[in-house]
């Protein structure tokens, strides 16, 4: 499948025992996320979100707590740390701002932030489509 942001190709993250009439899709280069299938039969394309809303807080028993690292969307913190059963917090965003954030993965979410095109990060920018009933 090809990024509908800047034409790459992307990679198709391994089926979920529960979800496997669903498909994830994202693109390695600007971290676009394109979701297939579901209840609905939807492509669902997630509009562009700032630095500060995108990356959820990566959670593993591994981590050190003294610092903050952004969740990538290959299973690994923006700055490649792999941990087992690391996730995203969900209810908590990483904040490139806040003291503990990790330089590393601060560098990679503003260099991610730059390769999405202006026409891009509009609302409408991505177009996403459900199943008629």
């Amino acid at each position: 499948m090809e990024c509908d942001v800047c034409g790459r190709a992307m990679w198709r993250w391994p089926a979920l025992p529960a979800l496997t009439h669903s498909e994830i899709w994202s693109c390695g280069w600007c971290h676009a996320t394109t979701y297939l299938g579901g209840e609905w039969s939807e492509v669902s394309r997630p509009y562009y979100l700032p630095v500060e809303m995108r990356w959820d807080v990566a959670v593993a028993d591994g981590l050190p707590a003294d610092v903050s690292h952004a969740f990538g969307s290959s299973g690994k913190t923006l700055c490649g740390i792999q941990e087992a059963g690391m996730s995203p917090s969900f209810d908590q965003k990483w904040l490139p701002g806040r003291e503990n954030a990790c330089g590393s993965c601060r560098e990679l979410a503003c260099v991610i932030d730059d390769r999405w095109p202006r026409a891009m990060r509009g609302k409408d920018a991505r177009v996403s489509v459900a199943r008629q009933l």
